[in-house]
């Protein structure tokens, strides 16, 4: 039965706090991105084995993403609100022992706490978008704003991380996130709302224990996957994670407190566009790993250059966020995502035309086009999975959105990163000069950057020669991955076509009440 009254729109305080929520969202895409410029300096002064410096760049993403399950429903049992602040106290705390630290060992303790209290930003954040915008279309916009918080953190990260890396110590990039947070701390309790689930009840140990062990065991195996090729330690560890999360999915249907409602996954709308959302960054992700390759190993600039060549793409992307909401009213979010899929494919079409000498117009165009046609899949989608939930289970369901992203960003890394492993390695099998040792020669043809490397040590024809058939060899790999990319987003497009067809903008609202009568249901 549809109730013909409407739902109530939000007002100022809802949009001034909305502001507030995407501060610690810039936070945490910044977190992501600065440490990568601090990395030669840590390892002057603090001397990390290469083993460390792996756990130092790593734990962060590793810890967000195993906590994220756990963080969303606690969220909706304690109060969003409060575990925002929770979160925003210990990222910030966090942060300053970083920033201080004397040992790699202690860095990469104060980089764990980091990703724990990353992990409550996204649910605590997204959901209370569900709780204060109830109005479809205002929670759309509310979404396209709190998505582009994250790609103007990603943007702005290395310039402000350069400015402070230029005149302070590598501790300082941490520090960014400090005033940051005691703002929130300040400013949250006034201007945002606390929503919890009434009716939720203890939190069940074993199951979090299990969402963390499943996720962190499965991210690492492709990790590795994407590093060294399938072999026996990443595929042990992703079988593993597999088999601890079939564990933690038979534990959910004996629970009557569950960790995560199963009977979410039952309603299309957010199924359907749970899988769209993790196909979207499986795509941007994967071709993201050749672009920064190829800017500054293929055509040579530097990292200052080849960040400035990435920043039209996240304005596209700011751009694509802020108009879908527009169009969203106007629009089925099924034709709107298919769409953004066709004109992503096209992007990737462009990317697969780009050379190994002049590629840099051809890298932007595409860049921005794939850009715009991601953006309604990551607002509309979200949209979607986040709504489609009762409002008391919008942290949970933050919580898997979220995942999904992380686990679709690391298998597009593993898989795209492979294939294109697989093309460069076959290009370079026999083209490499003789008279190099083996052990050069194996460095050579396993990845353009140790092909860099070694044409360092040549004399000048041997040089350029090395540098000009692994440029090219890359080049193909990176038009393969193109092409890859391109039909992945093709098929999306027709799977959100033929799954979302009937779902109209604000439709999830009207089928809710049906679904909370089912998740009461123990």
């Amino acid at each position: 039965m549809t109730s013909s009254a409407p739902l109530p729109r939000a007002g100022r305080r809802e949009w001034i706090g909305l502001a507030v929520i995407a501060l610690p969202c810039l936070l945490y895409s910044m977190d992501l991105t600065v440490l990568n410029l601090a990395v030669p300096l840590i390892s002057a002064d603090l001397k990390p084995s290469s083993s460390q410096l792996l756990w130092i760049v790593d734990i962060y993403g590793f810890l967000v993403a195993g906590s994220l399950i756990t963080m969303g429903t606690l969220g909706d049992r304690i109060g969003r609100r409060r575990l925002l602040l929770i979160g925003a106290a210990a990222f910030g705390a966090a942060s300053v022992l970083a920033a201080f630290s004397t040992s790699a060992e202690m860095l990469i303790a104060s980089r764990a706490l980091l990703g724990i209290a990353g992990a409550t930003l996204a649910p605590s954040t997204l959901s209370l978008i569900r709780s204060m915008f109830l109005d479809p279309g205002q929670r759309t916009f509310a979404i396209g704003v709190w998505a582009t918080s994250y790609s103007v953190g990603a943007a702005i990260g290395p310039l402000l991380g350069g400015i402070l890396l230029e005149y302070f110590w590598w501790g300082s990039v941490f520090l960014l996130a400090v005033p940051i947070m005691v703002l929130l701390l300040v400013v949250g309790p006034v201007l945002l709302p606390e929503f919890r689930d009434p009716e939720a009840g203890r939190l069940d140990l074993l199951s979090a224990a299990q969402s963390l062990a499943a996720v962190l065991l499965v991210i690492y195996g492709l990790k590795k996957f994407a590093e060294n090729g399938l072999g026996w330690p990443p595929a042990a560890s992703m079988l593993a994670g597999l088999g601890v999360g079939v564990l933690f999915v038979h534990r959910q249907r004996r629970l009557t407190d569950p960790l995560i409602d199963l009977r979410l996954f039952r309603v299309p709308a957010f199924s359907a566009s749970l899988g769209a959302y993790t196909l979207g960054t499986l795509v941007a992700f994967g071709i993201y790993i050749f672009i920064a390759q190829y800017l500054q190993l293929v055509l040579g600039l530097s990292p200052f250059q080849a960040g400035l060549a990435t920043v039209p793409s996240m304005a596209a992307f700011i751009v694509g966020s802020m108009v879908v909401p527009a169009i969203g009213r106007r629009v089925r979010p099924a034709y709107l995502m298919a769409a953004g899929m066709v004109i992503a494919a096209v992007g990737f079409g462009v990317l697969t035309q780009v050379d190994r000498t002049s590629g840099l117009t051809v890298l932007i165009t595409g860049s921005i086009i794939y850009s715009l046609g991601i953006s309604p899949v990551v607002i509309l989608a979200t949209d979607l999975i986040v709504g489609s939930a009762p409002v008391e289970r919008a942290g949970a369901a933050s919580a898997i959105s979220e995942t999904s992203s992380e686990l679709g960003g690391a298998l597009g890394i593993a898989i795209f990163g492979s294939i294109g492993t697989a093309v460069y390695r076959f290009a370079m099998w026999d083209v490499v000069p003789d008279g190099l040792p083996p052990e050069t020669m194996e460095a050579a043809r396993s990845t353009l950057g140790g092909a860099v490397a070694v044409a360092r040590q040549l004399p000048g024809q041997l040089s350029a020669e090395l540098l000009d058939t692994a440029r090219a060899a890359f080049t193909r790999a990176f038009q393969l991955t193109a092409a890859i990319s391109a039909a992945v987003s093709l098929i999306t497009a027709i799977g959100v076509l033929v799954l979302l067809r009937g779902v109209r903008a604000g439709s999830q609202l009207e089928e809710q009440p049906a679904l909370e009568r089912s998740v009461q249901v123990t």
